[in-house]
């Protein structure tokens, strides 16, 4: 059995450290606002894989990019990645009442406090990645700013959003289907993947690999995860499963099956690693990432 102790011992150590970042960017400061920010503080501080911010902090440590600027783009991801999720859980989108096992924050405060800390959630991201603290570099934090607005807009994660609540009523077939996937999920991976190259000013070359590997990573999690909604119990996710199934959403799982999707996954994982070949063993938690999302069982 594969040992994935130093990989569990660094999401650990991302999320924590994740969390001294944001504690004093989301302080309250005593009025009536103050309850958006008790939501985005439930949202933010209620655990999860921290996966995005990782691949942020492991990207960075490939070119040697001060750990402190590192940690406040993983920070921004963070944020927007919660946001998404607050929004995800509402009635008019995925209408969740769990997530990871606790109320959704819709169902904690209400759904108006429920749009509104995703909505300063996204807006914080972009605060964070615009500081000066973030990077010396303006033309760095440009970069930053417009590829994470670029992942997170129409033509990434809400562009796949929009196809997912429409799946029902299309047609879609595997290509769709993955390219529902790779908007919905893998643009916001692949921003991350991409971010330490970013900030270490790295070639395009290196950008490369690291999207091809992230992109394959970001196909491999989704598969995963519409196995977990399959296969596994409200208990192991946190969550409902099998609400995919039940609204006729399209899933690469429902297109190919259990025992061909779980075999995809596994190629995805093992054509992900090799893109990361010209890292040598500096790249070795990012390979073992790609082994953990298509294992795990949460």
């Amino acid at each position: 059995m594969e040992d994935n102790g130093p990989l569990n011992d660094a999401l650990a150590a991302t999320s924590a450290a994740i969390e001294r970042v944001l504690d004093p960017i989301l302080a309250r400061n005593g009025g009536p606002e103050d309850r958006v920010v008790e939501a985005m503080r439930y949202s933010v501080f209620s655990g999860g894989k921290r996966l995005r911010p990782f691949l942020v902090l492991a990207s960075a440590e490939l070119f040697g990019v001060d750990r402190p600027q590192a940690l406040r783009v993983a920070a921004a991801i963070e944020c927007i990645h919660c946001y998404s999720l607050i929004h995800d859980d509402l009635p008019a989108m995925d209408d969740d009442d769990l997530r990871r096992g606790m109320p959704t924050v819709h169902k904690k405060f209400d759904e108006a406090t429920a749009i509104l800390a995703g909505d300063a959630l996204m807006s914080i991201a972009f605060e964070i990645l615009s500081s000066d603290e973030t990077h010396s570099d303006p033309y760095v934090r440009l970069e930053l700013v417009k590829h994470l607005a670029r992942a997170s807009g129409h033509r990434g994660m809400v562009g796949g959003q929009m196809i997912d609540l429409q799946a029902p009523e299309l047609e879609l077939d595997e290509m769709d289907v993955q390219r529902l996937q790779q908007m919905k999920t893998g643009a916001l991976i692949c921003f991350s993947a991409e971010a330490g190259a970013i900030m270490g000013h790295a070639g395009k070359q290196a950008r490369a690999s690291l999207h091809g590997y992230a992109r394959d990573l970001g196909l491999a999690f989704q598969i995963a995860d519409d196995l977990l909604d399959v296969e596994g119990t409200e208990e192991q996710v946190g969550k409902a499963i099998g609400k995919d199934q039940d609204a006729g959403k399209a899933t690469l799982v429902g297109l190919m099956g259990v025992k061909r999707a779980r075999k995809q996954a596994q190629i995805l994982a093992d054509q992900a690693i090799e893109h990361l070949a010209q890292f040598d063993d500096k790249a070795s938690l990012l390979r073992a990432v790609a082994h953990f999302v298509i294992n795990r069982n949460v």
